[in-house]
């Protein structure tokens, strides 16, 4: 299934998302609006079940069996366009012009470290630095950052990112999401390193680069 697939307002099964966020519907209602044979209809809501999108509800409607209606998951209301970005960026410039620079540093270290706490189960505390550096790849890749780590001549790692997936806050606030979250992010979860902020997103850079050395 491709991207395009499940874009809403895209091909058939991104139609189907469109009519499932209006209301749940069975295979046939969306059919009929969509001028497909139900069949196809089914098979389509299959996939999209299979994805985790949607899910089968069934409720009873007069006499006889429930009918089987289709609605969108959490999952599948994600597919959705979102702008968490525009929420975050109001409550940075308000923190900055009611309280300063000084607080919104301290409050971001602070939003680092309960987040750092949320995805560092896997990574263990009394490991080598290597160790817990391919931990802290594997727990950022499952939070979407798309990582590498390349070992260095002295005993240190480069930690490379191709994705941020606080991009647009990063752009708009940089020192704030790089250089404060960003960076104690990386610090809490692997411990008691040095982390040298190389290049980022948030400053033009096509990457995210952090260099780790035990401190």
């Amino acid at each position: 299934m491709s991207a395009a697939d499940l874009a809403p307002h895209e091909g058939t099964r991104g139609r189907i998302l469109d009519q499932l966020a209006q209301a749940p519907c069975t295979a046939r209602n969306i059919a009929n609006t969509l001028g497909i044979q139900e069949s196809a209809a089914r098979g389509h809501l299959e996939r999209l079940r299979e994805r985790g999108y949607v899910i089968p509800t069934f409720r009873r409607e007069g006499v006889g069996r429930p009918r089987k209606r289709y609605a969108l998951t959490p999952e599948g209301q994600e597919l959705f366009p979102k702008r968490y970005d525009l929420l975050l960026d109001a409550l940075m410039d308000e923190i900055l012009a009611r309280q300063g620079e000084e607080f919104a540093n301290e409050l971001f270290a602070s939003a680092a470290a309960r987040v750092a706490h949320g995805i560092a189960q896997g990574i263990p505390k009394d490991g080598s630095l290597e160790e817990r550096t391919r931990h802290l790849i594997d727990s950022l890749n499952a939070f979407g950052f798309n990582c590498t780590m390349e070992k260095m001549t002295d005993g240190g790692f480069r930690i490379v990112r191709s994705n941020c997936v606080f991009r647009r806050n990063a752009l708009s606030h940089t020192r704030l999401m790089c250089n404060v979250f960003d960076q104690r992010l990386t610090e809490t979860l692997i411990g008691q390193v040095d982390v040298d902020l190389q290049d980022t997103i948030g400053r033009g850079g096509m990457r995210c680069s952090h260099l780790i050395h035990l401190r």
